[in-house]
């Protein structure tokens, strides 16, 4: 599962790491899939992870972030990206990895904030995965110039 996978391969060196540091990590993937492939990842190193997608009901969602948002052990929450909208705080949370860009950089900039809330005490750090000689780095030069864009229009 983790050598198949160069993004997979730094998250499993990430996360013990930031374990270590006492952080916790919310993880953004646009796929499900992907979500569903770091969850067998975090079970198999023993980490806590509650996950939200689009299919998580509503009660089930909440209880997922209260229980993250209040449990010393919960470590990992993992959400895809358009799932983990607006009104979701997860300011427990202070470390922010997004596993794979949306193409609306809007959608990242959301999914960054959902750390960056009332009630944060910790710096927040950001780890967008980015493969190498992939798609990717034109897709976030793209998206770079659209916020580049937007922040001169405002």
């Amino acid at each position: 599962l983790v050598a198949g996978s160069g993004k997979m391969v730094f998250l499993d060196k990430l996360l013990p790491r930031l374990r270590s540091e006492g952080r916790k990590v919310l993880v953004f993937s646009q796929f499900v899939r992907v979500l569903g492939l770091v969850a067998e990842l975090c079970a198999h190193r023993g980490y806590d992870a509650e996950a939200l997608t689009g299919a998580t009901p509503a009660a089930d969602r909440q209880r997922a972030i209260d229980r993250f948002n209040a449990s010393p052990d919960a470590f990992v929450f993992l959400l895809s990206t358009r799932a983990g909208g607006v009104g979701i705080n997860l300011c427990a949370a202070d470390t922010v990895v997004i596993y794979d860009s949306d193409w609306n950089p809007q959608n990242d900039v959301q999914a960054m904030a959902r750390c960056h809330r009332l009630g944060q005490t910790r710096d927040v750090a950001v780890y967008r995965l980015v493969a190498r000689k992939s798609f990717e780095g034109h897709m976030l030069e793209a998206a770079a110039r659209k916020l580049g864009l937007e922040r001169a229009v405002m």
